[in-house]
């Protein structure tokens, strides 16, 4: 099962719930949260890149007694610059341009674009054992996530609560009662780029339209000013995520699309 984030703040849980945040603090991401001992974090941090579009800008990983600290180019592991790719008792880092790929063997695989996009696969012994952003891994999407015992929380309020406080960090929460526009406008284009032939292989093994949705959430913040990461972020999604499911999506990019 695999948690992602990316594009214009989006998240899809283990369960499969797709939401927006746009926090900029730092964040619990993943980690298991069973006992007081911890076996696995994964904090992110984003920030907004020159074009202003957000991008992760660190990961900070702790698993076992190690504790891993990535940013693009970058990786330290303990608090020193190592080369990759980097072999550890249980721990492998590999990087090239593109990506940068941890792999633990306690069950945790996680890759990063070294911009916006991040996904963590956890082996299923942690099922029902999360916390964080990707939520709690207990098969059910909303429960426990979005609904609890006393309350239902939308997504910047359950995203709030994520923030890893830390001393003299001047980080503003995203209000909590802003609503995200509708953005129907951009429906029908958004449909045509997401089935086209590419991803015939695609459709019955993702349920499109959350990313139908989110493409619209990003066509609207981008209003009008559409570069690569507005048009392209959730498309590259739909596609990693296919390939993940077992699917293989077809040549998607062009020379003047993405």
């Amino acid at each position: 099962y695999v948690c992602s984030t990316w594009g214009n703040n989006h998240f899809k849980t283990f369960d499969g719930d797709i939401y927006q945040f746009p926090g900029m603090c730092e964040y619990n991401f993943v980690s298991d949260c069973q006992n007081s001992y911890r076996e696995f974090s994964v904090n992110i941090q984003r920030a907004l890149n020159s074009n202003n579009h957000p991008e992760i800008q660190y990961i900070l990983i702790t698993v076992a007694d190690f504790t891993v600290y990535l940013k693009p180019k970058l990786a330290v592991v303990d608090g020193r610059i190592v080369k990759t790719p980097y072999y550890s008792s249980g721990l492998l880092i590999e990087s090239n341009d593109i990506y940068t790929k941890v792999y633990a063997k306690l069950g945790l695989i996680l890759i990063w674009n070294q911009e916006d996009a991040l996904m963590v696969e956890l082996d299923s012994k942690f099922g029902n054992q999360t916390c964080g952003l990707c939520g709690d891994y207990n098969g059910v999407p909303i429960y426990n996530e979005f609904i609890s015992a006393v309350a239902s929380y939308n997504s910047i309020t359950y995203g709030n609560l994520q923030k890893i406080s830390k001393p003299n960090d001047e980080c503003e929460d995203p209000d909590e009662t802003q609503a995200l526009p509708s953005c129907n406008e951009h429906r029908d284009e958004c449909e045509k780029l997401l089935t086209s032939s590419a991803f015939a292989d695609c459709q019955s093994r993702l349920n499109l339209e959350t990313y139908i949705q989110a493409c619209m959430q990003d066509k609207c913040a981008c209003k009008g000013n559409e570069d690569a990461f507005c048009l392209c972020s959730t498309i590259s999604e739909y596609s990693r995520q296919c390939s993940h499911a077992g699917g293989w999506p077809g040549e998607w990019r062009t020379e003047n699309f993405c």
